[in-house]
């Protein structure tokens, strides 16, 4: 009999660092800008988010942008939103940072976070495949 021992059963990706193990779980987060920034202030918006996840040692598997699009209903007075999309491996607490700098930001007018499940996880590897085998069929 194991005394003193856990087992751990997980699909995320493990880091063992200093007998603490380190579990990564896969996200999806997609939020909204404000449709009144250039494109410029656009992609510093973008490139803050993407700066504090890697900062705090997520790894960024995929990211989107999905351009303006129309809202279905106004938010703020707003009838229209640039989209963004990125997904990431992290570790738990990383969200609740990301999530602040969300509400703190004026830039942003919604925000959805989420942990991919590993059906969730299979289905996104293979959107990002087809997406990758398209476009070298483009090119």
């Amino acid at each position: 009999m194991l005394h003193n021992s856990k087992i751990f059963t997980t699909f995320a990706p493990q880091i063992l660092l200093t007998n603490k193990l380190l579990i990564m779980n896969h996200y999806e987060t997609v939020f909204i800008l404000t449709p009144v920034l250039s494109d410029t202030q656009m992609k510093e918006a973008v490139e803050k988010f993407t700066n504090i996840l890697k900062a705090e040692g997520a790894v960024i598997v995929n990211e989107e942008n999905w351009g303006l699009r129309k809202l279905a209903y106004p938010i703020q007075k707003k009838t229209t939103g640039f989209y963004e999309f990125i997904e990431f491996d992290a570790e738990p607490t990383v969200i609740a940072k990301l999530e602040v700098n969300f509400r703190r930001d004026e830039r942003v007018i919604r925000f959805l976070t989420f942990k991919q499940d590993k059906y969730a996880a299979e289905y996104a590897a293979k959107r990002r495949s087809v997406k990758s085998n398209n476009e070298v069929k483009e090119n």
